[in-house]
């Protein structure tokens, strides 16, 4: 999370901040992954005029609705701004204008329309009819989605439990890693992961939409797009010839069972047969009918029961990337140092896609001969998949830390993990690797209360604790 004063507060990579500043906005900068109560102190210390939240990844959502309602409480009387990769209108709507009605809670599509929108809040004459109308729309979002009816009825859990993926598993042998056990990797060549880059999002995090390289001659985006990758192509200059990022990562390739309808369990390889089971994964199940006979999935289906399969883990982290960004915030300059943040993200990601690389065709072996393009690489075109804590097939974001548990990633690279589960350094990417050729990646959705309940007893939680974690993905 991040704090600006524009006089707005915000949680994410401030763009909106840069964009704020660069109009004779005063922006303050928290940085990320700031508690509410220092986000709500700094605003009456600071007497700003405007708060804004941000948030790039799901626990965001909770959090913007934990500020809001703190706001009301604490007897704010000042706007409050929504915005980010994970937010919406109507989730803004739904779950966070109702938490404050001392003054008004804005939904901002992108950083282009945040000086529009901080302009108008902040002006007694446009300020009334704005908010008024505003209000109106979020209203007509809360009954539309009242009066929407679900897309697919739930099934009862043991239903979706028996109509799971199926294999034959006694006919199928599980590829055998070529290299068992917990490799650590540092400063990792940065040349090397530029090749694996998927630009297409660098752009989408700057509200530039298109597709890379597309992107650079169109019509209406073009210009600040190719101004943008030139930038870019410079600081990129800088952060290899000088090795300002530090890329590492921890993987482990271990023997793993299915010991019940969504638990994996792994194990710690010594002597014969299984050895000791050192960490279990749970997994939740899709519970919508599937009218086209397709099965209800869960990652736990992907894993043999006969004690005779592999799961695989990882993280990766680019260290120094904040360092670099508050060397160029202490010299004023904002657009840099988003734009050190925005490349951070990028050789996160394409370290991890590098990683998985080496993983089918080089430690774990099971795709020796695979020969793709990086394009092919971004379409997920490989066989087997990564699936990740917080991603939609495995939304439940605790599992991260049972992840970093069994990987020892703090101990190995320094990568740790905030209570709310959010990765920190912010440019990390962590998750699993599953080989079964049929595995792909699938959207949980929402579940009802009876694997509400079957998921809180696996996890030793109480219902309020589950619901707390799982609160996005219950259903009607």
């Amino acid at each position: 999370m991040a704090t600006v004063k524009g006089d707005v507060h915000d949680i994410g990579k401030n763009i909106v901040g840069v964009v704020l500043g660069c109009n004779g906005y005063d922006i303050i900068d928290l940085g990320v992954m700031v508690p509410c109560e220092k986000i709500l102190q700094t605003a009456k210390d600071e007497k700003v005029d405007i708060i804004g939240l941000s948030g790039l990844i799901m626990p965001s959502l909770d959090e913007m609705v934990y500020v809001a309602s703190q706001m009301q409480e604490q007897g704010f009387h000042i706007p409050l701004l929504i915005g980010g990769a994970t937010t919406s209108k109507a989730h803004t709507a739904v779950k966070i204008d109702p938490n404050y009605s001392n003054d008004a809670v804005i939904y901002v599509a992108d950083a282009s329309r945040a000086v529009d929108v901080a302009t108008t809040l902040l002006s007694k004459e446009m300020k009334g009819q704005f908010v008024t109308k505003t209000r109106a729309e979020y209203q007509t979002v809360r009954e539309r989605l009242a009066n929407k009816q679900p897309k697919a009825a739930k099934l009862s859990y043991l239903e979706v439990v028996e109509n799971g993926f199926k294999k034959d598993w006694e006919n199928y042998l599980p590829p055998i890693p070529n290299q068992l056990g917990k490799q650590v990797l540092k400063n990792y060549p940065l040349d090397v992961l530029l090749n694996y880059f998927d630009w297409t999002p660098f752009f989408i995090s700057w509200s530039l939409a298109g597709k890379f390289p597309k992107i650079l001659d169109d019509e209406i985006v073009g210009e600040s797009a190719r101004e943008l990758y030139d930038n870019a192509q410079t600081l990129l200059k800088d952060i290899i010839d000088n090795q300002r990022f530090d890329a590492r990562a921890v993987f482990t390739l271990m023997q793993a069972k299915r010991t019940d309808t969504v638990t994996v369990t792994v194990y710690d390889n010594c002597g014969d047969g299984l050895g000791q089971a050192t960490h279990e994964f749970y997994h939740l199940r899709q519970q919508s009918d599937k009218v086209t006979g397709k099965p209800n999935l869960s990652l736990a289906d992907y894993i043999s029961p006969h004690g005779n399969d592999y799961l695989g883990g990882f993280t990766v982290s680019i260290f120094g990337v904040e360092e670099m960004a508050s060397e160029f915030k202490t010299k004023g300059d904002d657009y840099s140092a988003i734009l050190a943040q925005s490349l951070g993200d990028r050789f996160a990601e394409s370290f991890a896609e590098h990683l998985h690389k080496r993983i089918r065709k080089e430690f774990w072996g099971y795709q020796a001969n695979e020969n793709l393009t990086n394009d092919e690489l971004i379409r997920e075109k490989y066989v087997g998949i990564r699936p990740a804590p917080s991603y939609p097939s495995c939304p439940e974001h605790t599992e991260k830390g049972t992840l970093f548990d069994w990987l020892y990633t703090t101990q190995e690279i320094g990568t740790f993990v905030t209570e709310s589960y959010a990765m920190y350094p912010p440019s990390s990417v962590s998750g699993f690797y599953y080989s079964l050729p049929e595995s792909e990646y699938f959207n949980i959705g929402k579940i009802s209360q009876d694997q509400l309940e079957h998921y809180a007893k696996l996890k030793g939680w109480d219902l309020a604790t589950a619901k707390e974690w799982l609160n996005p993905h219950l259903g009607e």
